[in-house]
């Protein structure tokens, strides 16, 4: 046990540690240790002529009760002359941690020295383990508050000393025993800790036996409690200086400049309870969220206090789980970190192996540090340590940001599989590639060049769209309606292998299977890729083709080419970010919304680069343009131009169609001549689709019959399982109304929203159903409270089959109102498919109504 205590630490402070060991093997201590303990005392008196002599007793010699305080009286009877005092510390080696092991230390100190009872000004500041640096500050702080203290411990010079010739054994510095002493006379006892046992606090020990009353409170490394210490000592007597409050006010200032970075750490605490606690809040203070607390020790009121503490920064988080661990080790830690998602690592350097295993940066602030040089000079105390632990937090987390951010979100919301290769397929087989892609062009109805026999089934499985245009919205229970974008349900991935099966018996020539929304196929990668892995899977020999606005091209254009997709569409309306602002609302791009020119800047930077990419890979291309009036028709033959020099095999230059409800939705009409004159004009430079029918997201069967509806209620469709149970008795769906600013994410308060999303979730599968307009009178929060009222009544005529509410933020009275309705509510802000699932699997949910 000596040579670990030695070991952590001589490599923490990095400074040499004398620690005599009495070498008690099994054999030693089974058959009585006295005679090497007394050979040890006598040696360690005969080298360092000690004051005071600490024997610290684990493992074996406390399993078999060894009685090392009369062995200890035995040895002072035998020496009358000896001047040092031996205080003794049992310390169960097979339970308990540093945290308890430290604060017995010093409650046997107290116990055992001889106090004065004397009554004297000074104060008692009992702490925790501290580096050497953080007790210079408080004493530093003491000192400067005209405050004469007793400090226990005093690390602050003896195992931080400076350089000098002469090797001392017994380095100067530390509180004097006599000095230990007088802590029974003193008026006030603050103990920097509110987790230290009773059995082995040393302020309710001078309490309870010498009349010192005692407060205790938090280590101060977060502002509060830093205000806390110093308010206590100016109650006890302490001034002020002006210094104190310029390190406030420096405070203040950082927390105010880092905490929009802040938000971005999910912090894994863990350490002697009372550091967490202190972390925990100090996190709390600057906008972090600690998704794990944990310590070693068994601590009672440490999982309540930590909760109360962290519930508000939780919320601001809109997290719903965070975990509190104590008697924990380092594997549960780290489970618990990666479940949480935890981007950081907080403690001290036994944590290394969780920052090896995970790749969470570790910063090393609490005892031991014993991989890395400067344990001694951490700082964590005061507000300038406080702050300098803020920084270091803050700067981990950039720097992470930094190093990997585009990898990282392209990871998060485009990949969740393993990309291919970048460079897909080899450069040599590209032009074979090409060459049987434009042979497949022959059959394929839009790029032939007639359309004529040959039939096309599209397959609605992708809902959500990335970008959102002035002249679109998406609609989907239109059976009249014969434009994109509109569709009279959405498939899911298996539903779409059976219809394809199902057209596939029916419909003559079907030559091509695309994904054309009615969202945007990109957008929707995950349902694209499985719906074309199966139907793969089903015929070798499918066609396929995608249409997309290109936004996410960049990203999947390589693994559309291994899929097997030899056509694409990509709808190019301008190569001007001006012209570009006009027509596109908002850009969604990797997690960040962009408007006006920025937004159309984006798309058009990876519309251009996704074409060529595209083409480079043999993907036979067709570019889209929607021919509109006064605002891109003098720019198209610019575009046309451009979609030719990038590879692409066809032009289709379209007439806008009109859309109730969208920003264009009275804009002016171009002329079948003027759509005829364009395409004319651009002709000589890139061939021209003149066939085109503009056909809905889930158009089956050739470009002039289109008999889609035939397959809209068709019973042979395959459900998926949890459908099937439902047919078979089990309940009908759960639905859920959604407040969504742009139909991917739970991301609009309830008060703001003019209509609602409305999803359904069958077992562990979740869908698309439609959206609902709430009607005259607009959203809740808008007008004259008076009206309120009526706006609740027409949200929940349009609501009220739905079981549930997903919204960002709902106020109390809306929600107080729609549970009264038997409609659950849910704040959330993420994905609104991964929050429907998570909504249906916590319960609380009422049954389908009828």
């Amino acid at each position: 046990c000596s040579t670990y205590i030695r070991r952590h630490m001589a490599t923490h402070y990095n400074e040499p540690v004398d620690i005599a060991s009495s070498s008690l093997t099994e054999e030693g201590t089974v058959f009585g240790g006295e005679k090497n303990l007394i050979k040890g005392l006598e040696n360690l008196i005969r080298l360092y002529h000690p004051e005071v002599i600490g024997v610290a007793t684990t493992c074996l010699a406390e399993t078999i009760g060894e009685d090392v305080p009369r062995l200890v009286r035995n040895f002072r009877d035998r020496h009358p002359d000896l001047a040092a005092k031996i205080i003794t510390v049992p310390s169960a080696g097979y339970a308990g941690t540093q945290y308890e092991g430290f604060f017995r230390t010093l409650r046997s100190l107290v116990e055992q020295v001889e106090m004065r009872p004397e009554r004297h000004g000074g104060i008692n500041v009992v702490t925790s383990l501290l580096s050497p640096a953080d007790t210079r500050w408080l004493k530093e702080l003491l000192a400067e508050m005209r405050l004469d203290c007793i400090l226990l411990p005093d690390l602050s010079e003896n195992l931080d000393g400076g350089l000098s010739r002469e090797y001392r054994r017994l380095p100067a510095g530390g509180t004097p025993l006599e000095r230990v002493a007088g802590m029974a006379g003193s008026r006030l006892t603050i103990e920097l800790g509110i987790f230290i046992p009773s059995a082995w606090s040393p302020g309710e020990w001078l309490r309870d036996n010498c009349g010192v009353p005692l407060i205790r409170l938090n280590p101060p490394i977060g502002l509060r409690d830093t205000d806390a210490l110093i308010a206590a000592l100016v109650s006890a007597g302490g001034e002020t200086a002006p210094r104190l409050e310029k390190e406030r006010g420096r405070r203040l200032d950082a927390m105010v400049d880092s905490h929009k970075y802040n938000a971005r750490i999910r912090a894994a605490l863990f350490g002697e309870p009372d550091f967490v606690l202190s972390l925990a809040r100090l996190c709390a203070e600057n906008g972090a969220l600690p998704v794990v607390a944990a310590t070693g020790s068994r601590t009672e009121g440490f999982a309540e206090k930590i909760r109360a503490e962290i519930a508000g920064v939780m919320d601001f988080h809109l997290a719903s789980e965070a975990a509190v661990l104590d008697d924990c080790d380092f594997e549960a830690i780290e489970m618990e970190a990666g479940r949480l998602g935890a981007n950081l690592l907080i403690g001290g350097s036994d944590g290394r192996r969780m920052e090896e295993h995970t790749g969470i940066p570790l910063i090393r602030a609490a005892f031991p540090v014993h991989d890395q040089v400067g344990g001694q000079r951490i700082r964590t105390l005061g507000h300038s340590g406080g702050l300098e632990l803020m920084d270091r937090m803050t700067n981990a987390v950039l720097g992470r940001l930094e190093r990997g951010f585009r990898g990282e979100l392209r990871d998060r919301y485009c990949l969740e599989e393993k990309p291919v290769p970048a460079r897909f397929p080899p450069p040599d087989s590209r032009a074979a590639v090409a060459a049987a892609n434009r042979r497949k062009s022959e059959t394929h109805p839009c790029f032939n060049g007639r359309g004529g026999e040959y039939a096309r089934l599209h397959l609605p499985v992708a809902p959500a769209c990335n970008i959102q245009c002035n002249y679109c919205t998406r609609e989907f229970d239109c059976p009249n309606e014969s434009r994109p974008g509109v569709s009279a349900g959405i498939l899911t991935p298996e539903e779409a292998l059976a219809r394809y099966r199902e057209a596939a018996g029916r419909v003559e020539k079907l030559a091509v299977v695309g994904i054309a929304g009615p969202g945007d196929a990109l957008a929707n990668w995950d349902e694209t890729r499985e719906t074309l892995r199966l139907i793969r899977a089903e015929d070798a020999n499918a066609t396929f083709c995608l249409s997309t606005n290109g936004l996410l091209l960049p990203l999947y254009a390589d693994e559309m080419s291994a899929l097997g997709v030899s056509h694409a569409t990509v709808t190019v309306n301008a190569l001007d970010s001006a012209i570009g602002a006009k027509i596109y609302r908002q850009v969604d791009y990797l997690g960040s919304r962009y408007r006006g020119e920025a937004g159309a800047a984006v798309l058009m930077a990876n519309q251009l680069a996704g074409i060529r990419r595209l083409t480079e890979l043999g993907v036979v291309c067709k570019v889209n343009i929607v021919m509109l009036k006064g605002v891109n028709d003098l720019h198209i033959p610019e575009v046309a131009a451009k979609a030719g020099e990038l590879g692409a095999d066809l032009v289709n230059i379209m007439q806008m169609i009109p859309v109730k409800g969208s920003a264009f939705e009275g804009a002016p009409l171009v002329s079948n001549q003027e759509i005829g004159a364009m395409r004319e004009s651009c002709g000589a430079q890139v061939r021209q689709m003149l066939h085109c029918r503009q056909c809905r997201a889930d158009a089956v069967g050739r470009l002039d019959e289109d008999v889609s509806l035939n397959f809209r209620n068709s019973a042979s469709v395959a459900a998926p399982a949890s459908a099937s149970a439902e047919a078979a008795g089990a309940g009908k769906p759960l639905l859920f109304a959604v407040a969504s600013k742009g139909g991917m994410l739970v991301d609009q308060h309830f008060g703001h929203a003019s209509d609602f999303y409305i999803y359904e979730c069958r077992g562990d599968g979740v869908r698309f159903r439609e959206r609902r307009g709430i009607g005259a009178g607009g959203n809740y929060c808008g007008g004259a409270d008076a009206d309120k009222a009526g706006r609740m009544e027409r949200i929940v005529e349009t609501i009220g089959d739905c079981q549930c509410v997903l919204a960002m933020r709902i106020g109390e009275s809306p929600k107080r109102l729609l549970r009264e309705r038997g409609i659950a509510v849910r704040e959330t802000y993420d994905r609104i498919e991964d929050a429907v699932l998570e909504a249906a699997s916590v319960g609380g949910i009422p049954p389908g109504k009828a």
